[in-house]
């Protein structure tokens, strides 16, 4: 069907972004688009005001959040479009991983000054303001202190083209499995949340399953299919032309909706510009729509 749309954009209200729901959502009916889906870190504080703002300027807002998941010992991301976000059981979801995720942000503040680095928990917080800090939040805390400093360790960060990286290369080299500052994810476990989930209005959507921190199988994609996936974000800003066929191809064959989102945050990832992403159709919303309890 006709008409653009973008299932994975992230506003101010997450703790990486950058732009007002209101900012996003003209930009959206700047570029044409006829629906797009608010999708912030472990909170829905972007409701009901984007509904609002959508309805006002003739943009389809479709509710959601991205949850913070674990599958093993890997992080996986869950998105979960047309979310009742007023629904009680969200809210004691999205409370508990909350306080997970900053439990687990102080051990990781507790390694970086451990092995010399100035960050405390303090400005971390300040930086995070109501929302638990992601690790690309810490990175952020320490680059910006680097690039003050021309004989900083962080340097190498900051230099040639892939600078603008930085803080996710910081990620993967402090905070990954078996990396100096790598601490237990307590995440809540995938498997436990699909079905709880979906009763309350979400259709379980994969987010971003090539990505570097979840590269997600097949093995693990029948496995969620079974527990109650509905939809795999096959084109998505993560994956290159090689893993956005692997995955249209699965999910074709486990009947899951293949979605598009483009993940925007704003300046932590200047690599994605807003509406960069073009293979978003509302043919996916009407397929979502389908799957909802």
């Amino acid at each position: 069907m006709d008409g653009k749309v973008d299932l994975h954009i992230h506003s101010n209200k997450s703790t990486d972004g950058d732009f007002s729901v209101y900012h996003i959502l003209h930009l959206a009916k700047k570029d044409g688009f006829r629906a797009v889906s608010i999708t912030d870190h472990d909170t829905v504080a972007a409701y009901p005001q984007a509904i609002e703002v959508g309805k006002s300027l003739g943009v389809e807002v479709i509710a959601g959040v991205e949850l913070t998941t674990l599958q093993g010992s890997r992080e996986f991301h869950l998105l979960l479009p047309f979310v009742n976000w007023k629904d009680k059981r969200i809210t004691r979801i999205i409370q508990e991983i909350g306080r997970r995720r900053i439990q687990e942000a102080r051990e990781r503040v507790k390694k970086l000054q451990q092995l010399g680095f100035d960050i405390s928990w303090e400005e971390v917080r300040k930086k995070s303001g109501p929302h638990p800090p992601l690790g690309v939040t810490i990175a952020q805390i320490l680059l910006q202190k680097a690039e003050k400093k021309k004989e900083h360790p962080l340097q190498v960060y900051l230099q040639g083209k892939d600078q603008i990286f930085a803080p996710y290369r910081f990620y993967q080299d402090y905070f990954m499995e078996g990396k100096p500052a790598h601490v237990l994810k307590r995440n809540v476990k995938l498997l436990d949340l699909l079905e709880e989930v979906s009763q309350a209005g979400g259709v379980p959507v994969l987010a971003h399953p090539g990505a570097y921190f979840q590269q997600a199988t097949k093995d693990d994609l029948l496995l969620l299919k079974e527990k109650g996936l509905q939809g795999l974000e096959v084109y998505t800003s993560y994956h290159d032309p090689q893993q956005t066929t692997f995955y249209k191809g699965i999910a074709e064959k486990l009947d899951l909706v293949s979605t598009a989102g483009s993940d925007f945050h704003g300046k932590i990832k200047p690599h994605i510009p807003f509406g960069c992403l073009n293979e978003g159709n509302y043919e996916m919303v009407q397929e979502l729509k389908k799957r909802r309890p």
